[in-house]
Order: C-alpha cells, then structure tokens, then sequence
C-alpha cells in the first residue's frame, strides 16, 4: 500500500492510495466548512438534494441507470460532524478494470460520474427543483424528529448540546426543524454555491494500480473550481467550563441513560495516543473496568462504555441502567475513575487495552472507508503519522503515561434521561 496526495488546486486536494486488497475502485469527495446554527440544516439539504440528481443525471432512475452502465457501481452521501466542521461526503464504488470482461477505463468514468453529481447540481430556471426540495424538506423534517428513537444517541447528543451550548460542536449534525420553513429553492442554491466556491475539498481515490491526477488536473469540472482559502478549523472550540453540571431530563422511557461527558487537558500530540490506551482501559472493551465492574460484577447496568473523541478531547462514559439504580451506578462509575488515577489497574490490563487498539489499527487497511477516513483525519489535524508508526506509538504508552491522562480528567456533565 502506498498513500500520496497532491495539491490540485489551492484548496483542492487529491489523495490516492494505491492498495491491491480489493477487487473494487472506491472515490470519494469530501466538502469541509465550519459548522454554523444557522446553516447547518442547509448543509444537510445541499447533500440531500445533490443525491437526487445531477445537470447530466436529473433523476433518481437515471443516476441507477448509468451506474448499472458502469458495472454496477454504487453511489451514496452522508454528513458528519469533525470538530466544529461540517462535512458532506460522497462516495462511488465501482469494480477494478482487471475484474472486467472487456478493458474500458471505469474508474475515469466512475469519477466523472461522482463529480457530476457533487458539483453540477440540477437546477431549473436558476434553482433547486421546487419538487425535489419539497419532498426533501419532509424527509429532513422526519429524520430530525426521529433523533429521540435511538435513546442511547439522543441523551449522547443532548450531554454534547449542554457542554458546547452556543458553540458548533453542540449543534445537531442534521440541523433543526424550525429552520425548515425559511429554507427556498432559491436561496438554498445561492447557498450551495457560495459554499462550493469557499469550502475545502478533498478527492480521494482507493484501488489498485491507480494513477489519474492527470485525469483530474485536466477535467473540466475541476478546471472550472477557483482557488479557495478553505474555511475551516482542526478543533476549534474547547467545551463550557463546568464542574459537574447536573441535567436530567424525563421522557417516557422503561431504561435510564446516563451519560458522563468529560474534558481532558492534554498538552502534546503524543498525550492522545495515551488517553486512547487510557479510555480502552477504563471502557473501551468487554475487559474494561466499567464493563466489568459495573455491568458484570454490580449488576447495575445493561450495557456501560466510553469513548475518547480525538479532536474535542472528550471522554464520553456512557451507561443504560434501571433507573432506580442510578445513584449506585453513578458511585461505582466515579470510583473507576478514581482507581485509574490511583493506579489500580493490573500490567495485563494495559496489555489488553493495547491488543484492543491494534486489532483495531490493522484493520484499518482490510476496509477501503476506514482507510480514506484514516487520512482524511490526518488531513484535518496536520498528523501524518503511518499505520505502522500508530501501532508504535501505542504500544510505546507507559503506565505512568495513563496515569498522567486519568488526572488530567475533569468530569464536565453528568447527564441522565429518566422516566
């Protein structure tokens, strides 16, 4: 495997791994900006729409029609958050030419086709389709008011929202319903294009024996974008200074949610390699202390996890409990954290922790998604640290190391969804 990337255009930039473990093609276009209250619920139109059709593709039937043409290709988008960014992302899978009965050159089709639909929009008389918008606004609208199915997400969302209220990393992802309504065809295509002209832009192209940046350099869809100074921040704003701050809320709901969101203080590059074996020790796996001493030896919880957020420098301890039990389930979660910046946990925990995080690492060449957004990661903070490199640094963390995290910690927002 090999990975490079060139700088198309100031602002534009194409990464290529070259890997023969798949027998497929994968391109993707990825759209970064700052996340605004405002815009946010655009954004995810702007995707919405964009997969409904392009200039060259104006439906649904035509867009499965040309990717039957190119052997069965699949296209898809979706919209994320990363730091205080928003991202729209778009991806193409088709086969790899050596697979194909006859030789053609799929993937400069299959390019043409993404950037086709990411970048020349279907607009009728100097808009959005009125049709297309409506029909997207009530889907946008459904998804919105859905956040409450999943609990376990929603009270995850809600402890992010009171940590960063009134900045963008506390602002949902999808956007919110009350802003629906002002949202025109009009001016969202003013939007789009305001945000195409302004926003960074990273192609990436995953498969075997691939070299087109002489395809790109010279497609008239790349050819026509500007410049750009790209707007956009690594990790941006840090949470609310809080201590501890309660928030309940009740809903109709048999199973509490808790959720403890935490800040990490740390100073180096080299301390967020030691809060991921630190969160693997504390809840990232089946051996972890939370797992096993709040759900297996206490009984108090069906299921208990953390997450460490690499860009935020967050933890995020997560449990679903019988509401009754949430002031043990709450005493048996703080006291692991005060064990771990006591130092009591075992050499063979830290062993687990680090298999944990290898397993994981060496899978990120085996999946073509999880290697693109592996270096697209390394494009937003500026590490370009290998695979191989990754795993050394891990196994590099030291017990002191861990040590030095758990007392760097600072419980932020303790929240609990309730009956």
């Amino acid at each position: 495997m090999s990975y490079n990337k060139v700088i198309l255009k100031k602002g534009i930039t194409f990464h290529n791994i070259n890997t023969n473990k798949f027998k497929t093609n994968l391109c993707a276009v990825f759209l970064t900006f700052p996340i605004t209250y405002e815009n946010a619920t655009k954004d995810t139109l702007i995707a919405l729409m964009l997969k409904r059709g392009s200039k060259n593709l104006k439906t649904r039937e035509e867009i499965t029609s040309k990717l039957a043409e190119l052997y069965g290709a699949e296209f898809d988008c979706g919209i994320d958050k990363s730091g205080d960014n928003h991202v729209l992302k778009f991806y193409l899978e088709s086969l790899n030419e050596e697979y194909l009965p006859k030789k053609e050159n799929l993937l400069e089709k299959s390019m043409e086709v993404l950037l086709d639909l990411v970048f020349n929009p279907n607009i009728e008389d100097g808009k959005f389709k009125e049709e297309f918008l409506a029909q997207e606004k009530n889907h946008l609208e459904q998804i919105i008011n859905s956040k409450i199915d999943n609990k376990a997400m929603y009270a995850l969302n809600r402890t992010v929202e009171e940590m960063y209220e009134g900045k963008p990393y506390g602002i949902y992802k999808y956007g919110y319903v009350e802003k629906l309504q002002g949202i025109t065809a009009q001016n969202l295509y003013e939007y789009y294009k305001d945000l195409i002209s302004k926003c960074k832009i990273d192609i990436f192209v995953s498969g075997d024996n691939l070299d087109i940046k002489e395809i790109l350099q010279n497609n008239a869809i790349i050819k026509s974008l500007n410049d750009r100074e790209p707007e956009y921040v690594t990790k941006g704003s840090s949470s609310n200074e809080n201590t501890e701050k309660f928030v309940e809320d009740k809903m109709d709901v048999a199973q509490g949610k808790i959720v403890i969101g935490m800040d990490l203080k740390l100073q180096s590059e080299d301390e967020k390699y030691w809060a991921q074996v630190y969160n693997t020790i504390l809840g990232g796996s089946a051996n972890s202390k939370l797992f096993q001493n709040v759900r297996e030896k206490a009984s108090l919880a069906y299921t208990v996890s953390s997450n460490y957020m690499r860009l935020k420098s967050n933890i995020f301890i997560r449990a679903g409990i019988e509401i009754e039990n949430y002031e043990k389930a709450l005493g048996i979660i703080k006291q692991q954290l005060q064990d771990m910046k006591d130092g009591k946990f075992s050499d063979e925990d830290i062993k687990q922790a680090k298999r944990t995080l290898i397993a994981t690492i060496n899978n990120i060449p085996e999946e073509q998604d999880i290697e693109i957004s592996y270096y697209y990661g390394h494009e937003l903070s500026g590490n370009n640290t290998t695979v191989e490199d990754y795993k050394n640094k891990i196994e590099n963390v030291s017990r002191e190391n861990i040590i030095s995290v758990a007392n760097s910690i600072n419980i932020n927002t303790i929240y609990f969804l309730r009956n």
